[in-house]
């Protein structure tokens, strides 16, 4: 636990991932800067739960496929961030042969320049302190590739190698990066696929369920931690054993 918590930015906060990454961090007294798009409700839930704890949170909305609203958000943070999630993300479920350039771009903005540029903000105050924490919120498909989400595959693979070779750039500063890639969880992608096809899932996993938000936050919850000093470049995946 930390004697002073640095603040912490997590972005996509409204998602299912998002808000239980956000909840843990308050539960570690953690100051947010709390990142939305477009779901401000649900980004209103959390800063309750902030005010019940004394914890202090803003809210900050933007859309991170624009540079210039990245620019604006680190603008308006009073404390720059010590500890950054990397959660905001889009999916894409299709045939590779019937993505468009403007899908491709659209999704890679989302994905991954978004991850590249809020990162590329974050770590000056970084390197000023000698000490952050960055954590990369990716996908188990980005180990493994996948069949109908080869676009998606495809970012979350760029994510992976984006966390190894800036893990190797900023490890001499004292700056730990590493991604968390889930599997099958709760909410969110899942939300789209029928019961049976959850079924057909959770059959393939060996502990035969799909995991919880909680159990990914858990996981970024360790590497946000002052005990996890010794950990950067890692791809770790709470994925059930499904892949191993």
């Amino acid at each position: 636990m930390y004697n002073r918590p640095p603040w912490a930015l997590v972005t996509g906060a409204s998602g299912e991932i998002g808000q239980a990454i956000s909840l843990a961090l308050v539960e570690m007294g953690i100051p947010l800067y709390l990142h939305y798009h477009r779901s401000a409700d649900k980004i209103e839930a959390i800063l309750h739960v902030c005010r019940e704890r004394g914890v202090p949170a803003y809210a900050m909305q933007a859309d991170l496929r624009d540079t210039k609203q990245i620019e604006a958000m680190f603008g308006a943070m009073l404390t720059p961030p010590l500890l950054l999630v990397n959660n905001a993300s889009i999916d894409h479920v299709g045939l590779m042969t019937d993505v468009s350039p403007e899908q491709f771009d659209d999704l890679i903005a989302a994905n991954v320049r978004s991850t590249f540029f809020v990162t590329q903000k974050a770590i000056p105050a970084m390197l000023r302190e000698r000490f952050g924490r960055i954590v990369n919120i990716s996908s188990l498909w980005g180990l493994t590739g996948s069949s109908c989400e080869v676009l998606y595959s495809l970012s979350k693979g760029a994510v992976h190698a984006f966390t190894k070779a800036v893990s190797k750039e900023l490890g001499p500063n004292g700056i730990t990066v590493n991604a968390v890639a889930p599997g099958a969880i709760q909410g969110g992608m899942m939300n789209r696929f029928s019961r049976e096809d959850i079924e057909m899932i959770t059959s393939e996993i060996p502990l035969g369920r799909l995991g919880a938000p909680q159990e990914v936050a858990a996981v970024v919850r360790f590497l946000l931690s002052p005990e996890a000093g010794y950990v950067t470049g890692q791809i770790i995946s709470p994925n059930g054993g499904w892949y191993t």
